[in-house]
């Protein structure tokens, strides 16, 4: 596997399988830790975590070299994807379930494709477009618009996962805008930036009306996981792969997400597939294929 000056893209590959796993399993930790912590409070957390342990890493490498029109660029896009995406993410999972999490989101590698074109001017096929029609069927299959009842927990929480993964498909093309030409490692960290200042004023309103669960070893060692697992070191994985491969490539490393989210949630928090849902997601993974099936 090689781009077009002859290096191999494998590492950029295997960097984005990496991090799509360990978001499947965040969905399953997520959830237990939502019912203690509020959504944003608990996001607010995570970023904190995450930009302290990429610091560290930054600050033993030399320290940030961004110059300032990269710095303010690099916030803006974290903005879009932790302070909107994972926003809704968090409240998603909460409201739905964690297999639903990950799979809904799953669309976003068929998303990613109208925002590659739009900001990136990468060319979009015929099969592309049969790919996104595909998901998109199957994630409102799973979503169960049409058939659900409209005032449900559940089918808000749907809701919220869609804009989710509407918005991190758009994060994702704007990284990969914007990550060419400067170092990914500060990139990365200097984006979890971008959703402090939302995630920590809601994070503090929810703190202050609705407080938090017991706080238990086992909720300690969730948010941890959440902030230097999944947010520092996934997120600059996913972040890598986008900058060294094409964004309709890079996305299809997100298929391996749904696969750990759906089994994880039904291994450890028992939750079942309705004959909708496993419908739902298999036309989503058929719309993943399709894309990734390679242009001749």
């Amino acid at each position: 596997m090689e781009n077009r000056s002859g290096s191999s893209t494998l590492p950029a590959f295997v960097s984005g399988l990496a991090a799509a796993s360990i978001w499947g399993g965040m969905y399953v930790v997520s959830k237990v830790v939502l019912d203690v912590i509020p959504p944003f409070a608990l996001l607010a957390s995570r970023l904190v975590l995450g930009f302290l342990s990429l610091w560290l890493v930054v600050a033993f490498r030399g320290g940030f070299t961004l110059k300032t029109g990269q710095f303010w660029k690099c916030v803006g896009v974290g903005s879009v994807g932790y302070a909107v995406s994972l926003g809704f993410q968090f409240v998603g999972t909460r409201l739905s379930t964690a297999a639903t999490g990950a799979l809904v989101t799953s669309a976003t590698p068929a998303l990613v494709l109208p925002f590659a074109a739009l900001l990136l001017k990468e060319r979009v096929t015929g099969r592309e477009l049969v790919a996104i029609a595909i998901a998109s069927v199957g994630v409102i299959a799973v979503v169960g618009i049409g058939s659900a009842d409209l005032s449900s927990t559940r089918l808000a929480g749907n809701l919220y996962l869609c804009v989710a993964a509407v918005t991190w498909a758009l994060y994702s093309v704007l990284v990969r805008r914007i990550a060419r030409g400067i170092d990914v490692l500060q990139a990365s960290a200097v984006m979890l930036l971008g959703g402090l200042p939302t995630s920590l004023a809601i994070g503090a309103g929810e703190i202050a009306t609705r407080g938090c669960g017991t706080i238990t070893f086992g909720i300690v060692a969730g948010v941890l996981f959440l902030g230097i697992v999944c947010t520092a070191v996934a997120m600059f994985l996913w972040n890598y792969a986008f900058a060294r491969l094409e964004a309709s490539s890079a996305s299809l490393t997100f298929f391996a997400q749904p696969l750990v989210g759906a089994a994880l949630g039904w291994l450890l928090l028992g939750e079942r597939f309705s004959p909708r849902f496993l419908i739902g997601g298999a036309l989503i993974i058929l719309g993943v294929l399709v894309v990734s099936v390679k242009r001749r």
